[in-house]
Parts: structure tokens; C-alpha cells; sequence
């Protein structure tokens, strides 16, 4: 089995009600201790992805590929939650956390084909100039993936939940990802 072209992914928002099962079973997956759910209930889950569909800044996606969802995707204005008063926020940028849906036969490439079509996503907003993202200082992985589609680190810093290392990925340093993936194919 390949990874799917994330040219081929499609995102749709999130249904609280409809999608609590399912976001429920990933958010709380062993694999998935870094997004800080993992005693959540059902009820938590949805309660949690309501107050997101509800708040002005903030919103939630699935993401399918083949028509299977694979991944959830949630963006943000970092300059008025999560990160706000953090960093020097700057106009066109996008706060983004995603988390890949647990699978019972790992497909090499799979997580890296999501954050492409995850990315892709995000920029397809001509006002999207960086992606930031804020991911745990322990979460390793992450930060090895973030680097294969353009972030840089910014500089650690302190949140309530986490020590975090910030990360920007400019529009142009994705693009030059765009160029060197092809070019590796």
C-alpha cells in the first residue's frame, strides 16, 4: 500500500455531534498522548470540537482521502488564541495543530502525505503568508515532520499545558519543499 496524493485529500468541518465517535477514538489513541485528551469522554470531545465550531477565531476539519477520514486538522488565529500575547504575531499568519488518525497497518509515508495535504489546505487562503504551529518540546516526531514542509524554529516558550517550541513555516519555505518533493519523486 502507498501514501495517497495529498493533492487528493479533501477537508469538511467538523460536526461535533456527528463526528464525536470518531474524534473521540483518535484524540484519546495511545499514539496520540500530545494532544492532551487522552482521558477525555465522548462528551468531552464533543463538547470540546462545539465550543471550536462556536468561537470566532478558531475551527476544526476532517480529513479524508479516498473518502476515509484520515485526519483531523484544527487552524486558529495565533494572535487571539493559544498564542496570543506569546509571540510577535504578524499579518497573514495561521496557527494550525492536526493530528493523524491512528491505524491499524502504518502506510510508509502516510503522515507526511497528510501534513503536505494539510499545508496545501492552509495556503490555499492567498491571505495565509505563515503556519505557525506550537508543538511540544518532547513531541520529537513532530518536529522532524514540520521540518520536511518548510517550519523553522522560532524559539521555545511557556504555555500552561506545555513548554513549546514555536515554529513558523513561511508561504515560500513550503513552496521550496513543493520543489525539492517532486523533484525526489
Amino acid at each position: 500500500m502507498t501514501a495517497p496524493d495529498p493533492a487528493l485529500f479533501t477537508f469538511r468541518p467538523v460536526d461535533p455531534p456527528a463526528d464525536a465517535d470518531l474524534l473521540h477514538t483518535w484524540v484519546t489513541d495511545p499514539k496520540a498522548p500530545f494532544w492532551l485528551m487522552s482521558d477525555a469522554s465522548r462528551y468531552d470531545v464533543e463538547r470540546a470540537y462545539a465550543d471550536i465550531a462556536q468561537a470566532p477565531y478558531q475551527d476544526a476539519f476532517i480529513g479524508s482521502s479516498e473518502g476515509r477520514p484520515v485526519c483531523l486538522l484544527e487552524r486558529y488565529d495565533p494572535a487571539r488564541v493559544e498564542l496570543a500575547g506569546l509571540y510577535d504575531a504578524q499579518p497573514g499568519d495561521l496557527g494550525m495543530h492536526f493530528l493523524v488518525a491512528p491505524a491499524d497497518r502504518p502506510v510508509h509515508g502516510f503522515t507526511r502525505a497528510v501534513i503536505a495535504a494539510v499545508m496545501a489546505e492552509l495556503f490555499a487562503d492567498p491571505g495565509v503568508r505563515r503556519v505557525v504551529v506550537e508543538p511540544d518540546v518532547r513531541n520529537t516526531a513532530i518536529h522532524t515532520l514540520n521540518a520536511t514542509v518548510g517550519f523553522e524554529v522560532v524559539g521555545r516558550l511557556r504555555k500552561p499545558e506545555k513548554e513549546a517550541l514555536l515554529s513558523v513555516c513561511t508561504r515560500e519555505a513550503y513552496e521550496a519543499t513543493l520543489g525539492a518533493r517532486r523533484a525526489a519523486r
